[in-house]
């Protein structure tokens, strides 16, 4: 029988796997006292933890605010957050290393998600991630993975560059992805999602003029 290898270093679902350490002493809930937390990341986790009726259900939009601070969820980032919402950072490191948008190591700024999921996949996804990761690979300002699925099966294939979706995407469309978000302009703006018309006026209604919207909405 032919043994299944086992994920690799830019496995997924990294950090599912970490063993715990039994001789560890039990997790503490950080001391406010003596924990330095970001008043302005202090302020998000904060205005997160008002909009529910469990404080603990805030803890991915305050580690994803930890992350914007730090770059990363660190060992740092998790306890002050841990600090704010009054939970060990334990609990915290358990959902930061389940989800695939909480990074648990030093990443590159920008951030390229490339679907590699089946609608994308049957599109060219493999081949398009493989010419970004190329692209990208020395540039250390680039955190270039593949991702399961971001549900926007309809631009495949896409990716999610910085949290904005951009499809369908071609190999030719790399320089330019990549240029764009080195300078900080809107990453190639005519195959963005959110720009797109929709059949609901409200949805994007503000970046087109009124006619527009009602052209692509009797389509």
């Amino acid at each position: 029988m032919t043994p299944v290898p086992r994920l690799g270093d830019d496995a997924r679902a990294s950090g599912w796997d970490r063993s715990a350490d039994p001789e560890k002493d039990p997790a503490l809930i950080p001391d406010p006292a003596t924990t330095d937390v970001p008043a302005q990341l202090r302020k998000a986790i904060e205005d997160a933890m008002a909009r529910y009726p469990d404080s603990r259900s805030a803890a991915i939009p305050a580690l994803h605010a930890a992350q914007e601070l730090h770059g990363w969820c660190s060992p740092e980032a998790i306890e002050q957050v841990a600090c704010v919402m009054q939970v060990t950072p334990a609990y915290l490191d358990s959902v930061a290393s389940f989800y695939d948008m909480l990074e648990n190591h030093p990443v590159g700024r920008h951030s390229v998600y490339v679907c590699t999921n089946i609608s994308c996949s049957l599109r060219g996804a493999d081949a398009l991630l493989a010419a970004i990761g190329e692209a990208a690979a020395d540039d250390a300002d680039f955190n270039v993975r593949s991702f399961e699925c971001l549900g926007a099966c309809d631009i495949a294939p896409m990716a999610s560059v910085d949290g904005v979706y951009v499809g369908p995407l071609s190999i030719d469309d790399v320089p330019q992805l990549l240029d764009d978000a080195r300078s900080g302009r809107p990453v190639l703006p005519d195959k963005q999602l959110a720009t797109r018309l929709v059949a609901d006026p409200r949805a994007n209604s503000q970046q087109f003029p009124p006619h527009a919207v009602e052209q692509g909405s009797s389509r």
